[in-house]
């Protein structure tokens, strides 16, 4: 029983540390986090808006399969776990010999090294010792910004020289960074939560809806002082803002006028601009009230709140009872079609204490309903505003500094990754198939070959002029470096092949 499981957690293990494995699921990944950017997510989008966009039966395909809260379904998050430990697998199964590499770089090459080493040439030492060779070499390694260490073995001695040698544990840099994003994202999806909050001027509230129509209580309120929305010449929105206040504890700790992406962040939690719009009530009314039964007509502005009474005159008064944004008639009645003040109408009452009489008043006139007519006053409107609400966002992401951090250390590990090369230099006296005295040059990179190359040819040319060694005409540099079997290119004593 022990062998056959044995067998299948290696294949499990091999599967999961398979570089195919790790790179098809990130795929995946890409591809469902484009997925939520691109088809409309609860709860951000209003359930209108969602059943406009999508058919019914696409709106159920979708909210079955979770398409509508992607970040925050089951599998997406099976996903990103599952991701994490093959990118950890992956990690751990090449990391010692990385390790290694980065630890006990390999400083002195022996015979066999350098006869496969792609990039690779000879400098004849002529009059020179190898001792001066070495020097030359050393001070021409120095020059070029890469110090090199002399290796004394007890049978032989050269240099070595490396420059950015940390570059090599870059892809683990990176491998961190994206395990820091997932855990940011997991943790969000676990213990995060987003809700609404819908505040209108002068109010307040600790009452957070959330998505499944749940209420969460904040440990303190949120007061909006102020809200307003700015447009262009066409109409459309601009801008809207907020003037927030964090009341805690009785007392006000702070203030922030917030707008679309600058949140006010407090206690964890972030109050995102989200919306803006009119309530549909009534705020003030100012109407022109005219006297029709006086000897000479009087008008007086009044301005009139909703249930607040106004006097006219000393036996008049006239009471705001009713607004309806957008109305409509039906069977007698005065009905409110939408909340969108496109058809608006007040309901006033002028009540007469002489004669103990209350006369209904609409604006405008509707015939079979009103009673203006019978009004000792005629009302002209001015002047109507409704109130106005400011639709805050709230979202408490415990797990965003991890996501940020993450990012930061990605963009660490890539600027290694594409920008810092590991280069390695070796320098070696030696005997060339002429049986005359010379030096062997090697270098690698471990990636952005072709530039190294010149690199190298400058390190070359360097140790040549150091040795004041006036470069030799193209046949002779070709019979000074020994032919290689293997494909290349000769660059002024450079040798190179394809790995």
């Amino acid at each position: 029983m022990a062998l056959p499981f044995r067998s299948s957690s290696r294949k499990i293990w091999q599967t999961l540390s398979s570089i195919k494995t790790g790179v098809v699921l990130i795929i995946l990944v890409v591809i469902f986090s484009a997925a939520g950017t691109v088809i409309l997510q609860r709860p951000m989008t209003d359930a209108d808006d969602m059943q406009r966009a999508y058919s019914p039966a696409m709106l159920r395909f979708l909210d079955v399969t979770g398409l509508t809260d992607i970040f925050h379904t089951r599998w997406f998050i099976a996903l990103l776990i599952l991701v994490s430990f093959s990118i950890i697998a992956a990690s751990v199964q090449r990391f010692p010999n990385a390790w290694r590499y980065y630890a006990r770089p390999y400083k002195s090459p022996d015979e066999s090294f350098r006869k496969v080493l792609p990039t690779q040439a000879q400098v004849p030492l002529a009059n020179y010792d190898e001792e001066q060779g070495l020097s030359a070499a050393e001070r021409a390694l120095k020059n070029l910004g890469v110090p090199a260490e002399r290796i004394v073995r007890s049978n032989s001695f050269s240099l070595f020289a490396e420059r950015n040698r940390i570059s090599e544990m870059a892809v683990y840099i990176v491998h961190a960074s994206l395990l820091l994003i997932f855990l940011g994202f997991i943790v969000d999806s676990v213990y995060g939560w987003r809700g609404f909050l819908m505040l209108s001027p002068g109010t307040a509230s600790n009452q957070v809806e959330l998505k499944n129509g749940a209420l969460r209580t904040l440990p303190f309120s949120i007061r909006c002082d102020g809200t307003g929305e700015e447009t262009y010449t066409d109409g459309s929105p601009k801008r809207w803002w907020s003037k927030l206040a964090v009341v805690d504890g009785g007392h006000e700790i702070s203030r922030k006028e917030i707008v679309v992406n600058d949140p006010l962040v407090y206690r964890g939690l972030r109050f995102y601009q989200a919306s803006w719009g009119r309530t549909g009530k009534l705020d003030k009314l100012i109407v022109d009230a005219t006297r029709l039964n006086g000897a000479t007509r009087t008008t007086q502005e009044v301005s009139l709140s909703m249930n607040q009474t106004v006097a006219l005159d000393s036996d008049t008064s006239v009471q705001l009872v009713d607004f309806i944004p957008d109305f409509v008639v039906q069977d007698g009645r005065v009905y409110a079609r939408s909340k969108e003040v496109v058809n608006p109408a007040v309901h006033l009452v002028v009540t007469s204490q002489k004669n103990n009489t209350s006369v209904n008043v609409w604006l405008p006139e509707i015939p079979g309903v009103d009673e203006n007519a019978a009004s000792s006053y005629s009302f002209d409107p001015k002047d109507l505003k409704t109130e106005v609400y400011t639709g805050l966002q709230v979202s408490h992401e415990p797990g965003q500094f991890a996501v940020w951090a993450g990012v930061v250390l990605m963009a660490l590990g890539l600027t290694f990754v594409f920008y810092v090369v590991h280069m390695r230099f070796w320098v070696v006296p030696v005997v060339d198939a002429q049986g005359h005295s010379a030096l062997w040059i090697g270098g690698t990179a471990n990636r952005n070959r072709d530039a190294f190359e010149l690199k190298f040819k400058k390190v070359v040319e360097q140790i040549q002029q150091e040795l004041k060694i006036q470069v030799a005409a193209p046949s002779a540099s070709t019979a000074a470096i020994p032919q290689r079997t293997m494909s290349g290119k000769t660059l002024s004593g450079i040798t190179t092949a394809g790995r």
